[in-house]
Order: structure tokens, then sequence, then C-alpha cells
């Protein structure tokens, strides 16, 4: 997928119009933001906002998260586990605390 991102009131207009016309490349819109097919015309579209609205426009290609390749069996499992926990306003590094779970450090250091 291509992520276009726009960081202008006019780039924002164009990007809404592009949306508005080709809503068959478009997977997913977030107001200043949207995620467009990896297709030709996805990619055309972004180019062609890129080219009207110079800087103001960046363009990225992103790939799936898919939790299962990408992340430890650790960290689902914590999350897993911290979502199901007891008291709902227990902060992350308390509820890890003594258990084998990742504790915050570790995990922000971490690269996936």
């Amino acid at each position: 997928m291509l992520l276009v991102v726009t960081y202008s009131q006019a780039a924002r207009q164009t990007l809404r119009n592009v949306c508005n016309g080709h809503e068959e490349t478009v997977v997913q819109r977030f107001g200043r933001a949207a995620l467009l097919e990896a297709t030709e015309l996805g990619a055309f579209l972004a180019l062609r906002l890129r080219a009207k609205h110079a800087g103001d426009v960046q363009v990225e290609r992103t790939a799936p998260f898919n939790e299962f390749e990408d992340v430890p069996e650790s960290v689902r499992d914590a999350a897993a586990a911290y979502e199901d926990r007891e008291h709902p306003s227990t902060p992350y590094a308390k509820f890890a605390v003594g258990t084998d779970h990742p504790d915050l450090d570790s995990m922000h250091d971490a690269d996936l």
C-alpha cells in the first residue's frame, strides 16, 4: 500500500478530491492522510499529488503488519494478558513486575 500524508490545506483538499474521484483505489482515508492500493494508478495519484504540492505531500510504501511474523510471542502474550488484567487501572510497568512478560524498557529498545 501507499501512504499519502498531506501537510497543507491545499494538499488536503486535493487529496479529498483524488479520493472521491478514485474510491476503488483508496484503501482507507484518515483526513489528512490516505492509504492507496499499491497499483500503478495508486502510484500515479500519489505522484500527481506530490507534483502539485511538492513538500506538502509525503508518500511512503507500507507493508501489512503481520503480528505472527513480526512480533515475538512474548510480546503478543503480554499484550493479551495486559488487556485481560484484573484491575484496568494498573499500568503495564506494575503489571509486568514478577511475571515473564517483557518490561517496557526492553520492548522500547528492541526493534521488530
